[in-house]
């Protein structure tokens, strides 16, 4: 009778103390500035206005690069936008097991200015990972892609 008493307090102490174990956020660099939040949506609208400033942005990571996890990519608020997190290889790791976490990452808002040979290619290959056909004939006009190179990241775990 004595070890079944003990049994059962075993068992429920674990399931209460498991019930109440919180999984810490992973954190990279510095972790990110929850006060500078702004939403993807609003910096991609007028990306000038935020060049080179701090900023922290949010999202679902929907993205993340397989060879040195590098980079990843931040679902906008706005259906169908994206932001690229980017680093310096082996500055931060991101996990591909981060995939559908949500990301909070902070730091300055950068342009890349692209010829349009380079835009060609860079949305063919835009399309290619969507699966998509692509007429490189139908980009007539340089784009600049915009990404964040962060200082901290915090993905919520």
């Amino acid at each position: 009778m004595f070890q079944k008493k003990l049994l059962l307090t075993l068992i429920s102490t674990s399931a209460f103390m498991f019930s109440n174990l919180s999984f810490a956020d992973s954190v990279f660099g510095s972790g990110a500035d929850k006060s500078k939040l702004t939403a993807i949506s609003t910096i991609l609208s007028t990306p000038e206005n935020y060049l080179d400033q701090s900023v922290t942005v949010q999202g679902t990571i929907v993205k993340v690069c397989k060879k040195r996890g590098c980079w990843m990519e931040l679902a906008s608020d706005k259906q169908y936008k994206t932001l690229r997190i980017k680093v310096r290889d082996g500055d931060m790791v991101f996990p591909m097991t981060t995939m559908g976490k949500t990301a909070y990452a902070t730091g300055p808002l950068t342009a890349i200015p692209l010829d349009l040979e380079q835009t060609k290619r860079y949305l063919a290959y835009q399309a290619e990972e969507q699966n998509e056909t692509f007429d490189e004939n139908s980009v007539t006009q340089a784009i600049t892609v915009y990404q964040l190179n962060p200082v901290g990241v915090t993905i919520a775990d």
